[in-house]
């Protein structure tokens, strides 16, 4: 099977499931424990949570009191600041508690977090012990008045609020910053701003806010199946499996896939280019990626907004230095076969063949392949902005089109069938047959022609996804950026 993936599990719509994979029980990952407390959907019915009571500002400095109480958990706290201007604003008062304590909604929430490990998190991550354990203690509390009273308040209403946050911003934004960990990583993904922390706290219907925020595209919906199940595969070890679907979970969080009725999304790790049309695949090809290392292609996200047919390749000095005048050197006309001219200062040079190039200085010059068969590029180029002048292209050697392991280029992209992507992008039109005609050309020239209108491209990076019968690949992490994402989510 092509780029090495391995088949991993199909879920049908209607939770149909073929086990085609490795033991993966529904816990938080293979290393994690469950943890000890249980919560599940149980409701506490020995006790009666009371209302917060009212205290009478001679009963309880309530500024001074929270400062002891915040002090005391300001390392557990996400987002500090906003945490203690938001009580500022309300007297610091445990409001949270006194909103969601009558209809059992703080109990439904640590419901929420004893299953995060449908998600592939640690539910410690979220402090659900700790909260557990102030919610018995709080409801427990019986006579307890006066400054005791408003302390036990609060050190549950400061877990609380910390792990809603947190839990809403994980479940919504991801628990990590792509950019901060993934090397090449150019992609515009939102984070979470202070307006965005601050609506979590004002929420009234805990569960309605709750439901809203769980994840429910397709994709994700599919691995959480295959990770919540019991599966196996005979290439890869139950840890590798699990540690692949954990992760891509994490990905699919992330806020960065372009917005568009037509979207070209290639995925580095499938070698794999899907051309989808509000959402649904309309075509695939296969692709040549960058090698690992200093070529890697980068993840981004961009707009498409023209092609070059029968495009000069303007040689990068990495290559021209490392690959051009080395060939140069070992073989006198490489250059003249290769219909690559030379220039130095800007001059054209009339006899480049008539260099010593195992002793000239490779940055004194620069190379251009004009157009052609022998044309690194091939007949097409597609454009989009990006920091690292990568782009999509033609390629007139077709045989590692027939490799698993294409991550062999220099970083841009090489695609299969470049005339059907045309087609896609540009639709059967006077466009598309004027690039058609241009590019089987004997006397080739190089042209330029505007998409009619620009279309979103997302160069992405998942070692495990659903096709569109849910059925479930892994795919090998040729850059090894799995672990990096891993480790953040311990």
């Amino acid at each position: 099977m092509e780029s090495k993936r391995h088949t991993l599990t199909m879920l049908s719509e209607k939770g149909v499931l073929f086990l085609v994979v490795f033991c993966l029980v529904f816990q938080w990952s293979c290393t994690v424990k469950r943890p000890l407390v249980k919560v599940g959907s149980e409701v506490r019915t020995d006790v009666t949570p009371a209302p917060v009571a009212q205290m009478n500002k001679s009963d309880v400095d309530f500024q001074s009191e929270f400062s002891k109480v915040f002090k005391r958990n300001l390392n557990d706290l996400v987002y500090p600041e906003l945490i203690h201007h938001f009580y500022e604003k309300e007297n610091y008062q445990p409001v949270l508690i006194s909103r969601f304590l009558i209809d059992h909604s703080i109990e439904g929430f640590l419901d929420y977090l004893s299953q995060a490990g449908k998600h592939g998190l640690n539910p410690e991550l979220f402090g659900l012990m700790v909260i557990q354990k102030r919610y018995d203690e709080y409801l427990e509390q019986g006579s307890v008045s006066g400054k005791e009273s408003y302390r036990n308040s609060m050190e549950l209403e400061l877990s609380v609020a910390s792990a809603l946050i947190k839990y809403s911003l994980v479940l919504q934004y991801g628990l990590t910053d792509p950019a901060k960990i993934c090397p090449h990583y150019s992609t515009l993904t939102l984070r979470p701003d202070s307006a965005a922390i601050s609506h979590v706290l004002e929420v009234q219907s805990l569960r309605k806010y709750l439901d809203s925020i769980q994840p429910k595209n397709r994709q994700y919906l599919a691995l959480q199946r295959a990770l919540n199940a019991e599966a196996r595969t005979a290439m890869k070890s139950r840890e590798e499996v699990c540690m692949a679907l954990v992760v891509n979970l994490e990905r699919l969080r992330w806020k960065n896939q372009p917005s568009g009725q037509t979207l070209v999304r290639v995925n580095i790790a499938s070698f794999n280019l899907d051309v989808l049309n509000q959402g649904k695949s309309i075509m695939q090809m296969k692709v040549c990626v960058g090698e690992k290392g200093e070529k890697e292609t980068p993840q981004l996200n961009s707009m498409i907004y023209s092609v070059q047919v029968n495009p000069v390749w303007n040689i990068p000095q990495s290559i021209a230095r490392n690959e051009t005048t080395k060939n140069a050197a070992e073989d006198r006309y490489y250059l003249a076969n290769n219909n690559i001219n030379v220039y130095k200062k800007g001059k054209l040079i009339g006899d480049p063949d008539s260099i010593d190039w195992s002793m000239a200085d490779p940055d004194e010059y620069s190379f251009k392949q004009q157009p052609g068969e022998q044309n690194a590029l091939g007949r097409i180029k597609f454009l989009f902005k990006n920091e690292s002048s990568v782009y999509l292209h033609d390629t007139p050697v077709q045989s590692p089109f027939k490799k698993e392991m294409r991550a062999i280029s220099h970083g841009c992209v090489r695609v299969e069938k470049p005339l059907e992507l045309v087609l896609a992008l540009f639709g059967q039109n006077d466009r598309y047959e004027q690039i058609k005609r241009a590019m089987s050309s004997g006397y080739p020239k190089a042209k330029f022609i505007r998409l009619p209108k620009p279309v979103p491209i997302w160069i992405t990076y998942f070692t495990a996804w659903a096709d569109q019968n849910g059925l479930i690949h892994l795919y090998k992490d040729v850059y090894q950026l799995d672990p990096l994402v891993y480790r953040t989510l311990l």
